[in-house]
């Protein structure tokens, strides 16, 4: 069995830090805190669990402070968590497992990050993180925002989910501060960097600046492939609230310059020509995102209903428009063993019923 301590850093985390603690409670060797300047009762919580609480000082750089407390740990590997993430009770189970059996030759193990769900509280969008690492062996945490571990040594990939459960969902300009932090000191922006830095930008609403960033950083050619796509994605967003929708769908079309086309791109593309009353060209760009591979081991974003529930309900709903009434409901049948609770999918399962023997 191998033994690992878990790494975290908090601040101000009163509402959500002994829920994680909680659901990590006797897996770990070793539980290691750093506060960064708490003003509530995050570390009196953090005490509870763990008499390794370490103050260190905000300096607007993530990677510095997480640096720090990974440094700290003492065992085979460490395993990082943020305050407002939890591992559910069947992927406790999991992570426990693969303490006791993991091939101690491995260097690093990645696993499913689930920061979205849907109505139903499914997980709807994920990505594959660096979540446990061997220490001592030089790895480090990288980027003063959006911070992250290169992939390296003998990896392996786990099905664990660490689900980021946060409760205030509100939207902040902390990144995009950091960002103009290091522009005003004249730092270099690395790829990554550059790639996050526009999609901060397109949260915080500055969608012309965002379009420069991403262009610039694609212009540049050193990002990563499902980086190019999800900046090609990215433009295309900040052209739709521009009202620019041939620079939109250009965007979309550009990211198949960088690999096959995904699930998530060409259901943006069925949605673009879908406004524009195009139905059947939407159907075609539909049905190709169900035909789409997920390249999830990629380390992309994925929105797991792009590839079934959304192309198959917006099928229906395009042959329903173009008066296949048999072909929709061929669809609709789809999309219903998909999602059979959601609202658009019994509100069209009460208009075919209005169709009654037509349909058989």
């Amino acid at each position: 069995m191998a033994a690992i301590s878990l790494c975290m850093i908090v601040k101000n985390e009163e509402d959500v830090l002994e829920r994680v603690l909680k659901s990590v409670e006797n897996i770990f060797d070793e539980i290691i805190i750093a506060d960064t300047g708490s003003s509530d009762n995050t570390k009196k919580i953090a005490y509870k669990y763990t008499d390794k609480v370490y103050d260190f000082k905000w300096i607007q750089d993530f990677s510095a402070a997480r640096n720090f407390v990974c440094s700290k740990a003492s065992t085979d590997y460490w395993m990082w968590l943020d305050a407002d993430d939890i591992i559910n009770e069947k992927w406790r189970g999991e992570l426990l497992k693969l303490k006791e059996n993991i091939d101690t030759s491995v260097d690093m193990v990645m696993m499913k990050y689930v920061t979205g769900f849907d109505k139903d509280d499914k997980p709807s969008f994920y990505y594959y993180r660096e979540r446990i690492i061997k220490n001592h062996m030089g790895y480090s945490w990288e980027g003063r925002v959006h911070e992250a571990i290169v992939p390296k040594g003998k990896i392996i990939y786990s099905d664990i989910e660490i689900e980021h459960r946060k409760i205030n969902k509100e939207y902040t300009d902390r990144n995009l501060k950091i960002y103009e932090d290091m522009l005003e000191k004249g730092e270099k922006f690395d790829p990554r960097s550059k790639f996050y830095y526009g999609r901060e930008l397109y949260f915080n609403g500055k969608y012309e600046k965002a379009v420069n960033v991403f262009k610039e950083f694609l212009k540049e050619g050193k990002g990563w492939i499902e980086n190019n796509i999800d900046a090609c994605l990215q433009m295309a967003r900040c052209y739709e609230k521009m009202g620019i929708y041939d620079e939109r769908m250009k965007s979309l079309i550009y990211s198949f310059y960088f690999d096959v086309p995904r699930a998530e791109i060409c259901c943006e593309i069925g949605r673009g020509f879908m406004e524009i009353k195009e139905y059947e060209r939407a159907v075609y760009w539909y049905k190709r995102a169900v035909e789409s591979e997920n390249y999830e081991r990629g380390g992309g974003f994925i929105q797991k209903d792009f590839y079934d529930y959304i192309p198959y309900i917006q099928i229906c709903v395009c042959y329903d428009k173009m008066g296949d009434i048999k072909n929709a409901f061929e669809y609709h049948k789809l999309s219903k063993k998909i999602k059979p609770d959601s609202a658009a999918v019994i509100s069209n399962e009460r208009y075919f019923e209005s169709y009654g023997e037509e349909l058989n």
